[in-house]
């Protein structure tokens, strides 16, 4: 059924994550599914949360798929007031600057590690784009990128610098020439390598620079949108570049940037201050 609803791999290994979870859940209390209170899914849902110090944002999640199974699985009606979504918090996401980019990613020696960091600040492609990318979508006459079903299931062209080209071609020569997955698992050549790859050597090379572990494959697209609008790139063209389904999700880039709010000057001061 969740394949049938045109999910993404990413989304119904998620799924499958914390429906597993809630079915062990009720084996050990000896209740079939079908059969389960809305107590039985709230004592879940707070169960999961303490076990695994899980976020209101993440519980958030697994109430949307308590709702999917309970629909679409066991053919039930569904009672928001029940099961109410969480409020969280919003935070504003860590940007490194542009020097810090600059320092962290030439630490890397490793050429397909870099290169994938590369691609990532660059273009300001995700993890997933990155890893599922293929020598085909990289166009060196148009100079851009094919980011084919992205988050938001639309293709979308992302800019290819020519320095990262350069890294891009090094690795290349120096990889076994790869045609077909760019980043290709080490066990299997028509397998993309996998997301945790790169994750776990961004977190080594904090902890060999010595740096807070604040680093992520995410915090390099931020940087990516944050320093073009730095730069003067306006806030439409910035959205097109990154794919962002919603213009609210570009607008961080405003409270993200050095030169955003902290450039506008307040009217007390424009008035020339108090007599």
């Amino acid at each position: 059924m969740v394949s049938l609803r045109g999910l993404t791999d990413h989304t119904i290994k998620s799924y499958s994550t914390y429906i597993s979870a809630y079915l062990s859940f009720l084996e050990k209390a000896g209740i079939p599914p079908e059969d389960a209170s809305w107590d039985i899914m709230r004592d879940f849902v707070v169960s999961i949360q303490k076990e695994r110090s899980l976020s209101d944002r993440t519980v958030n999640g697994i109430i949307s798929q308590l709702r999917f199974f309970t629909l679409y699985i066991l053919h039930k009606p569904w009672d928001p007031y029940q099961l109410p979504m969480r409020r969280f918090d919003s935070y504003l996401p860590f940007v490194p600057t542009q020097e810090e980019v600059r320092t962290f990613i030439s630490a890397f020696t490793d050429l397909k590690q870099k290169a994938m960091l590369v691609l990532m600040y660059s273009a300001g492609l995700r993890v997933g784009e990155v890893c599922s990318l293929r020598y085909d979508d990289v166009s060196r006459s148009q100079m851009r990128i094919h980011v084919i079903h992205g988050k938001n299931r639309s293709d979308r062209y992302a800019i290819l610098s020519p320095t990262a080209l350069d890294i891009l071609t090094q690795y290349w020569f120096a990889c076994g020439r790869p045609t077909g997955y760019l980043f290709p698992k080490q066990n299997g050549q028509d397998r993309p390598i996998d997301t945790f790859f790169i994750s776990r050597h961004i977190a080594a090379m904090e902890e060999k620079l010595g740096w807070p572990h604040r680093f992520t494959c995410h915090s390099l697209r931020h940087a990516f949108g944050t320093h073009l609008y730095e730069n003067g790139v306006d806030l439409p063209t910035i959205k097109e570049l990154l794919g962002h389904k919603s213009m609210s999700s570009t607008l961080v880039y405003i409270h993200t940037a050095a030169n955003g709010t902290r450039s506008v000057t307040s009217p007390l001061d424009a008035m020339g201050g108090l007599l």
